[in-house]
């Protein structure tokens, strides 16, 4: 709660924390009120409730430009989204996100902030969770064209919702290696489940059958930069490499495909398994893209300065927070040491408990 209670209000007394649903109607919310849930499994209980009462429910999720450190390390987010219509991972139904990107007319001067975005971007090696070390990569790729393929946390909400047969990263691999056989492919496991926090790692052996060479080091960021395409069920690295001009091939329905910049297998296959595509109507440029994802969509939040502020500043934010911890190796404690990260965690959590207990 107090990782997310600014971005719903500048004025505290004006967000409550509750434990159930009874807790909520002894509020006696309106139709001015918000119910807010994390993420898209929304009890039917709170559903009920919304429609009883006609308060608005909204579903929050992390924003795609997110902080430094790992969300399920607890680092406070810089970017988050509140979403009415569904979120931005579900393909299975609209969300604010893809309603922007389907209809939105943007003016020149949001097109030239989202291309100060994305070169600022690009230029500084700016990713969701910037915690990786960026070196330059050389790989022994033997002049093949190199394929990187990002791994996935296989029980994400994106996958379970936004995939057909190609659904595990063991899958995605294989897909990868019978499309490209002549390529030099490399996996990139997911870091949250590099750092033990969620499920999808894979030993070694079974992904060597399929790929050449698994990056356990070095940022998805380097990985993107060195490599000629990339394979994805529906990463957030598929937009990270359009950002970087790169071909993108998406097995899933993540929120930046269909829109005639990726290569979407589902849309090969039946409607029925790439529903979402026919609800993406139109072509979007690059800029387009980037202006619905990263300047209309989310909200961001500086800690610092306590206010609501731009995503220029946040990216400004994390460059300035990114280097300090590295010039004082506070960026390799917080990839080091799964107790490490635990006993962090355990003092955040009591933390947020102690204030909510007040």
């Amino acid at each position: 709660m107090a990782n997310t209670a600014p971005f719903l209000s500048m004025f505290p007394e004006h967000v409550h924390r509750v434990r159930g649903v009874q807790q909520a109607a002894a509020l006696k919310p309106g139709e001015r009120d918000y119910l807010i849930w994390w993420g898209m499994d929304v009890p039917q209980a709170v559903k009920t409730l919304a429609e009883a009462t006609g308060a608005r429910l909204t579903r929050m999720e992390d924003g795609f430009v997110r902080s430094v450190g790992l969300g399920s390390d607890l680092i406070r987010p810089l970017s988050l989204v509140l979403d009415r219509r569904g979120l931005y991972f579900d393909p299975t139904g609209p969300s604010d996100l893809e309603h922007i990107l389907d209809t939105a007319a943007f003016s020149e001067e949001e097109l030239e902030q989202a291309r100060f975005a994305r070169a600022f971007i690009v230029a500084h090696g700016i990713t969701k969770y910037n915690l990786e070390p960026r070196d330059r990569i050389d790989w022994p790729t033997g002049d093949k064209p190199v394929v990187l393929v990002p791994g996935q946390v296989e029980d994400d909400a994106s996958i379970r919702y936004g995939c057909a047969d190609i659904n595990t990263n063991l899958a995605l691999v294989r897909a990868a290696r019978e499309a490209r056989p002549d390529a030099f492919i490399v996996y990139k496991p997911h870091p949250d489940v590099m750092s033990g926090n969620r499920a999808g790692i894979l030993p070694p052996s079974r992904i060597r059958t399929w790929a050449d060479h698994v990056e356990t080091r070095l940022s998805v960021v380097s990985c993107i930069e060195a490599a000629d395409e990339i394979h994805t069920m529906t990463s957030l690295s598929g937009f990270d490499a359009l950002l970087r001009g790169k071909r993108v091939v998406v097995y899933g329905q993540p929120f930046y495909a269909g829109w005639g910049l990726t290569e979407d297998i589902l849309k090969k296959n039946t409607l029925k398994e790439g529903a979402a595509f026919a609800r993406r109507r139109r072509c979007l440029t690059l800029d387009e893209l980037v202006a619905g994802a990263l300047l209309r969509y989310p909200l961001y939040w500086d800690w610092d300065l306590k206010g609501y502020t731009s995503c220029e500043a946040v990216l400004h934010r994390i460059v300035e927070t990114r280097n300090a911890l590295e010039s004082n190796g506070g960026l390799r404690k917080l990839r080091m040491g799964f107790a490490r990260r635990q006993w962090r965690k355990l003092c955040i959590l009591t933390r947020v408990w102690m204030i909510g207990n007040r």
